[in-house]
């Protein structure tokens, strides 16, 4: 049987990637930093007759990245499909902004990624199968005030994702971007902007990227602005 691996999968669209990801058959390694979440997630999940490895880890942090998913590839195997979820967000002005909260956004967002994706990535080209998804946003393409950090380690995911792609031609394995909008998740709270989408919208566009969609999106970002 194949299996996922998921970051910041115990709530909003990394529990929805999660379950989506179960019901199409694929035993999941959920990563976050929740515990008790996790937990929940996890029952979740193996309730859908596959299996669900929970597993406590903040991307931020080489050593439990690297603990987490050695687990993750030891135990379920090789993963057919990587999602990079695990984000946050703080938000202020440029000027008001201290040092420690915009390194946390870039190193949570963007470094979180690098860190999993480099961990995974040398089973699933031994797998010579599969796909790497990053869960971007539409502000990788737009600015926000009180956003800076957020806005650009999501751009930067775009970056990331297109030069991955180059490295992964011919490879069998594909890498692509989503960017939704507005979200109803707590993220979005205090944003000013209403939801246009549910975690499940998103999750859905995930499992097409990660199962469905053709090689040749390799690279892609797919946008997402609600119905």
């Amino acid at each position: 049987m194949s299996s996922a691996i998921v970051t910041g999968a115990s709530r909003g669209i990394g529990r929805a990637t999660a379950l989506a990801l179960a019901r199409r058959g694929l035993d999941v390694a959920l990563l976050a930093r929740t515990t008790a979440d996790l937990a929940t997630v996890a029952d979740e999940v193996a309730g859908l007759a596959v299996k669900a490895l929970p597993l406590r880890c903040d991307v931020t942090r080489p050593d439990e990245v690297s603990l987490a998913c050695e687990r993750a590839v030891r135990e379920l195997g090789p993963p057919a499909v990587l999602v990079n979820n695990a984000g946050m967000i703080r938000r202020g002005l440029v000027q008001e902004m201290s040092l420690e909260d915009f390194r946390l956004v870039l190193d949570t967002n963007l470094v979180g990624t690098f860190l999993v994706t480099r961990a995974v990535l040398p089973a699933m080209l031994a797998r010579n199968a599969g796909r790497v998804i990053q869960v971007a946003s539409i502000s990788s393409t737009l600015g926000s005030a009180r956003a800076s950090a957020y806005c650009a380690a999501k751009w930067g995911i775009i970056g990331f994702t297109k030069s991955l792609a180059e490295e992964l031609r011919g490879t069998g394995l594909a890498t692509l971007s989503i960017l939704p909008g507005s979200v109803a998740t707590t993220m979005l709270e205090e944003s000013g902007f209403a939801p246009q989408m549910s975690p499940d919208d998103v999750a859905r566009t995930i499992v097409y990227a990660a199962l469905d969609a053709p090689p040749a999106m390799n690279g892609s970002s797919i946008e997402m602005f609600g119905p």
